[in-house]
C-alpha cells in the first residue's frame, strides 16, 4: 500500500521533522517499501513458535550464591580510622545543618 504525499507530511508533522519540497516523494517511496515489508512479515505463520524476549539464549556468567564464612563486625571495623556505634564513620560530603 503506497503512502500518499499527505500521509508522509502527516507522519513528518507527528515526528516533528521538517521536510524539504523534494523529500516528500523520496520518503513516500521509502516508507511504502518498509510498510510492504512489514505486510510480508505479518503473513508468516508463527503460531507454533514460542514467544521469546531473546533470540539467542543467555547464560548466567555468575557463580552460584553460596553462604560462606565472613568477617565479624569487630574484625571488619578493626582497621577503620573511625567508627560510631559499630559502623564505619566517613567524612560528610555535605555540610551538617
Amino acid at each position: 500500500m503506497p503512502l500518499s504525499k499527505d500521509e508522509v507530511r502527516h507522519v513528518a508533522m507527528l515526528a516533528r521533522l521538517g521536510l524539504e519540497a523534494g523529500d516528500v516523494e523520496f520518503y513516500a517511496d521509502q516508507l511504502s517499501g518498509i510498510l510492504a515489508h512489514i505486510d510480508r512479515l505479518q503473513q508468516v505463520d508463527t503460531e507454533h513458535i514460542a514467544p521469546t524476549a531473546q533470540v539467542v539464549e543467555i547464560a548466567s556468567r555468575l557463580r552460584e550464591d553460596e553462604p560462606r564464612p565472613s568477617l565479624t563486625q569487630e574484625e571488619a571495623l578493626a582497621n577503620a580510622s573511625a567508627t560510631v556505634d559499630g559502623f564505619f564513620r566517613v567524612p560528610a560530603i555535605q555540610e551538617e545543618t
